[in-house]
């Protein structure tokens, strides 16, 4: 039996590299964590998990085909847990920085019913952000 503990990583592939870049580590607060330009990869520490963005002029990048665009999107989304949810001050940050939001709203996520906000980042990728579950 498998038993799945967490995300352990989401792979972007980034048509703006730096733009993407300032997004997850100046905004979003990731770090960033390992670089290996040879296969155009930037892995980012976004708490336990990672998110790699891979550009598309580079080995792992031209795998994928197409870039990501208007009218076709890698993913849906993905949801990163924040601690020490303040909502108004998480919006406040995120429209000094001119990020695009989405709905506001209740969802569940691992752990349960909470906060959650979405938003966009350069690339146009829907990432929630999620506070904590509401209830056991």
């Amino acid at each position: 039996m498998i038993r799945i503990g967490e995300i352990d990583h989401v792979v972007l592939r980034a048509i703006d590299p730096g733009a993407m870049r300032r997004f997850y580590c100046e905004v979003l607060g990731c770090r960033e964590e390992r670089r290996q330009d040879e296969i155009g990869l930037l892995q980012l520490r976004a708490g336990a998990s990672l998110i790699d963005l891979v550009t598309m002029d580079g080995r792992l990048g031209r795998q994928g085909g197409a870039a990501p665009g208007r009218e076709g999107h890698n993913m849906d989304h993905f949801c990163l847990r924040v601690e020490d949810w303040d909502e108004a001050a998480i919006l406040a940050h995120l429209e000094a920085h001119g990020v695009r939001i989405g709905e506001l709203g209740s969802r569940y996520g691992a752990r349960g019913e909470g906060p959650s906000i979405y938003c966009y980042d350069p690339q146009g990728n829907l990432v929630e952000l999620k506070g904590p579950a509401s209830g056991p």
